[in-house]
């Protein structure tokens, strides 16, 4: 109970600030919504998807999708097709697709072997962050929203095991600066506001590859 009183006062104190402007995404996992997920086709989704492992499948500025929440993905997509997440790119990319289509791309990635974590720079102060977080700044300890091993939760909360080191240090950076916005409720916007560079280096690599 203690972590989620941690996340909810995280977020209070974010929005008391005036920070969240307005809404961070206009994708709202409604009963269709879900419906049109649980419809997603993987042999459709891979065949849309061969543009997409170029960029997505040996990690660096791009993430890795294998074994990605479905509907974070399904999210992600959405928001890059309404603005909510800036990428000309990827804009670019999903602009004609249906959200059928979409959901079919994230059945695809959805069921891919996920990466694995080598956790090779583990250090104190990361391994304090993901299991305990710090009380005297309100953060929650990682494993509240990612779980123990990374693996993330249904809906919103994606898997970071095994990601690309370089982006999820990029992610966490342009979360605090608000660069990146999209993220549900604020969440990520007002954990990463109280971590410094040691720490998002830190916790980079304790997920990353």
């Amino acid at each position: 109970m203690n972590r989620f009183l941690n996340i909810s006062a995280i977020i209070m104190a974010f929005l008391t600030e005036g920070v969240w402007a307005e809404p961070s995404s206009k994708v709202a996992f409604t009963p269709e919504v879900l419906k049109t997920l649980s419809a997603g086709q993987t042999k459709k989704g891979e065949e849309i998807a061969q543009s997409c492992v170029g960029c997505h499948v040996l990690g660096g500025a791009a993430p890795l999708l294998d074994g990605q929440i479905g509907a974070y993905l399904f999210k992600q997509l959405k928001d890059y097709q309404d603005g909510s997440r800036m990428n000309e790119l990827m804009t670019g990319l999903v602009r004609g697709l249906s959200d059928q289509d979409l959901a079919d791309i994230a059945a695809y990635f959805s069921q891919l072997k996920a990466p694995s974590s080598t956790k090779s720079k583990v250090t104190e102060m990361a391994e304090v962050l993901v299991h305990r977080g710090d009380p005297r700044r309100i953060l929650p300890p990682c494993v509240a929203c990612h779980e123990r091993d990374g693996r993330g939760q249904k809906i919103d909360v994606p898997a970071i095991r095994g990601q690309s080191a370089a982006y999820l240090h990029q992610t966490l950076k342009d979360y605090k600066s608000g660069q990146r916005h999209n993220d549900l409720l604020g969440r990520m916007r007002a954990i990463s506001q109280e971590l410094n560079e040691k720490e998002i280096k830190a916790l980079a690599e304790y997920y990353g590859q």
